[in-house]
């Protein structure tokens, strides 16, 4: 039994060609920047849309009768006259997944793409991900997009049965890293060469944050990295400003410690230096 919050049809960021995306929740990181925050923890929540809101209170005046004080609850769901409430996360089976992937794997296929496993970070519900990768064996190109942080032999294990793999570099600096992310890049480091000498078809990916991992001191350190192990191709996700759209909606506040108004540098010049090719997504 695995936990998912959403999945997004026909996707053109995820891999190559055309993909479905599977979002996966829970995630042992805590970045700065995240703008999937319903992502982040393993359990069901309940997200409000502020869109259409009437303001008449009804969703936390369920929840005082439900639980004592104003708030979102499960009672909040069935009274907010515009239904803007709901259950964030679903409880499948892996076959149950797949079953649901099966209807538009043809169509997947014809462009070159499959699907993607994403989150919130796959490799938190491991024995989902594993079992619904071995399910797809065979019947589509099966991509994963990680962090990394985990055990080594747990990411062997789940790195044998991918076609692709998505993953992110956030920072080598691990004093950043950690004041950043909220933990050691080490496991990360360590499974990104595991990942560089498996064979296993694989794109780096840099998230973009200004004045956090877009300075010359990263990039360099990034490139020089790299280099190191013969990677020759990366792609940079500029920051979205709209990250912190969704917190709210999840009771949340968005908190950040660099300029979020600001654009990020992608420094082309240095991965150039290094002889390696650079996509902007």
């Amino acid at each position: 039994m695995g936990r998912i919050f959403s999945i997004e049809e026909f996707s053109t960021y995820d891999g190559r060609g055309i993909r479905c995306t599977v979002f996966l929740k829970g995630c042992p990181l805590r970045c700065q920047w995240c703008h999937n925050p319903e992502g982040q923890r393993s359990e069901c929540e309940i997200m409000r849309s502020f869109g259409s809101c009437l303001g008449c209170g009804a969703c936390l005046e369920a929840g005082r009768l439900a639980v004592g004080v104003p708030s979102l609850t499960a009672e909040s769901i069935g009274v907010c006259p515009r239904r803007l409430i709901r259950v964030c996360g679903e409880d499948i089976t892996a076959a149950e997944l797949v079953a649901k992937l099966d209807k538009n794997i043809a169509i997947l296929n014809l462009s070159g793409g499959g699907i993607t496993f994403s989150g919130g970070e796959p490799l938190m519900q491991s024995d989902f991900l594993l079992e619904a990768l071995t399910l797809l064996r065979g019947k589509t190109s099966r991509a994963l997009q990680t962090c990394g942080y985990c055990e080594g032999e747990l990411f062997a294990r789940v790195l044998s049965e991918c076609d692709l793999v998505l993953y992110d570099l956030k920072l080598i600096d691990p004093e950043l890293h950690r004041r950043y992310t909220g933990v050691s890049n080490e496991l990360i480091l360590e499974n990104y060469r595991s990942l560089v000498r498996s064979g296993v078809e694989f794109v780096t990916r840099i998230p973009l944050i200004p004045s956090v991992n877009d300075t010359e001191e990263n990039i360099t350190a990034t490139a020089s990295f790299m280099n190191e192990l013969g990677v020759r191709y990366v792609e940079l996700l500029p920051y979205n400003k709209m990250a912190g759209g969704k917190y709210p909606s999840l009771g949340r506040s968005y908190r950040v410690d660099f300029p979020c108004e600001a654009e990020p540098s992608p420094r082309l010049e240095i991965f150039k230096k290094y002889g390696i090719e650079v996509k902007i997504l």
